[in-house]
């Protein structure tokens, strides 16, 4: 997926300025696709000059004018493309489970505190999906269609850290267990 589409899936719920999508998409897009704020402005300017959006600018006194962007007929046209052409399974790239393969060269003290602190950041972050799932997805057949995708995204979120977090229990008693016989 190119940062564009993320933009544009991010743009097409409502207009807003480039720090306002900065922020909305730390807080959306962001738990599956991540950018700095300076790739988001620099691809929205680039969006911009293909027509996939258009900016309003705003006049602000005492403050730097600022610019409303939204999802242009092309843009949502394009995004639509987009969804239709199949995708390919996303290449994985995990550090930990390279240190896990090559763990045996290492003290398994060191490997079990990296799990730990893993599993321990993915009990946050399951934290903050069934939050968000408890603030805003309570009732998911009473959702908007919009709601619905958003919340199938979030499902996935929380299946995903729930399948790491059993992971991590198991791969912490084996671990244990080889120290124990030591």
């Amino acid at each position: 997926m190119a940062l564009a589409h993320a933009i544009l899936a991010a743009l097409v719920e409502a207009p807003c300025s480039g720090y306002d999508l900065a922020k909305r998409f730390n807080g959306s897009v962001d738990f599956f696709w991540s950018a700095s704020h300076q790739q988001i402005y620099r691809e929205l300017s680039k969006l911009e000059n293909q027509g996939w959006i258009s900016a309003e600018t705003i006049l602000q006194s005492g403050r730097p004018d600022k610019k409303l962007y939204k999802v242009t007929d092309l843009g949502e046209q394009e995004l639509k493309e987009w969804i239709a052409q199949p995708c390919e399974l996303a290449p994985m790239k995990e550090d930990l489970l390279v240190k896990i393969f090559a763990g045996h060269v290492a003290p398994k003290n060191v490997i079990l505190q990296e799990l730990e602190r893993h599993q321990k950041a993915h009990l946050e972050r399951l934290s903050t999906y069934k939050n968000l799932e408890q603030q805003y997805f309570q009732h998911p057949e009473n959702l908007s269609e919009s709601a619905q995708f958003q919340y199938l995204t979030l499902m996935n979120g929380i299946s995903y850290e729930q399948s790491w977090l059993a992971w991590y229990e198991q791969a912490i008693a084996l671990l244990s267990k080889t120290i124990e016989k030591i």
